[in-house]
């Protein structure tokens, strides 16, 4: 990338202190409260931006692994985790990576992943799918999968967001080109093929903003539990 083009959205500045500045998400202090053991439980901090609920996890003691595409999202939560644990930890527990290529995490090594605001970030049915897939194969027997996306009602901007031709759940109008939008029946649909069930009802959040709407899918999934007498 030359000096004089824009730094992608995810890579900027302003967007990365946007992110840091946020609060943990409040569903998922209420399941990190109820753990009696931080240490035996392991959890996976999917496209944990700057590190906003990473930082709970390290503070209590969890067992956790983050990761990120975004080399400036992975720095600034490096940071804040180097400022709880040491910069060793920090760079051994948060990584950059894909969502959808999770190849150096175990089959069922993790009792809880966080997923708050990525899979809409899939260019392609192919990432979104990765995506799902490799969340379920990561998680453990009855482990549980937290959940946050967009629905194609979401409008950030007020110009609208516009299907692409031929390409079912991809949507432009954001700040990436395209974004893939499902509503909460497709999202439990499609997390049914995976082997992942809502623990409760799959909500749909609508906010309204000065110039548009944010409209957002929320689930908590769990896995199958194998049979341990078979």
């Amino acid at each position: 990338m030359s000096d004089s083009e824009p730094l992608p959205t995810w890579e900027r500045p302003d967007t990365v202190d946007r992110f840091a500045a946020r609060d943990p998400d409040l569903r998922l202090l209420e399941i990190l409260e109820a753990v009696a053991d931080p240490a035996a439980f392991r959890v996976l901090d999917l496209g944990c931006a700057a590190g906003r609920n990473t930082v709970v996890l390290a503070g209590r003691g969890f067992d956790w692994v983050a990761l990120d595409r975004s080399r400036a999202m992975v720095a600034r939560t490096r940071r804040r985790v180097a400022e709880l644990l040491g910069a060793d930890e920090a760079a051994r527990r948060v990584l950059r990576g894909r969502m959808d290529d999770l190849a150096e995490q175990a089959d069922a090594s993790f009792d809880l992943v966080i997923a708050l605001g990525v899979y809409h970030c899939a260019s392609s049915a192919p990432e979104w799918g990765g995506a799902l897939a490799e969340s379920a194969r990561v998680l453990a027997p009855g482990g549980r999968l937290l959940v946050s996306v967009f629905t194609p009602e979401t409008d950030l901007h007020g110009t609208g967001v516009h299907p692409l031709p031929g390409e079912p759940h991809l949507y432009s109008g954001f700040s990436s080109e395209r974004t893939f939008l499902v509503d909460a029946e497709t999202l439990d649909r499609e997390m049914a093929r995976h082997g992942l069930e809502p623990v409760v009802p799959t909500k749909t959040v609508r906010v309204e903003l000065e110039k548009g709407r944010r409209v957002v899918a929320n689930a908590l999934y769990a896995s199958a539990v194998e049979d341990r007498d078979g």
